[in-house]
C-alpha cells in the first residue's frame, strides 16, 4: 500500500502541474481541464482513504 500511495502522490503532482501548465496558456479545452480536475479530486480522496488505512486510530 506504501507503494500505491507514492504512486498516487506521484500521479496528483503531475495532474497539479499539467492543470497549472493548461491554466496558465489559457487553453480553450475546459473539458479536458474539467475532468483533469475531476481525476486529480478522485486521486486525492484515494490517497486520503490509504493515508487513514496506514494510521492506526489512536484513542486518547
Amino acid at each position: 500500500m506504501v507503494a500505491e500511495l507514492a504512486r498516487l502522490r506521484q500521479e496528483h503532482r503531475d495532474l497539479d502541474a499539467a492543470i497549472s501548465a493548461l491554466e496558465l496558456i489559457g487553453a480553450p479545452d475546459r473539458l479536458q481541464l474539467q475532468r483533469l480536475k475531476k481525476r486529480k479530486l478522485s486521486l486525492k480522496d484515494r490517497i486520503s482513504f490509504i493515508e487513514d488505512t496506514l494510521t492506526p486510530d489512536i484513542i486518547a
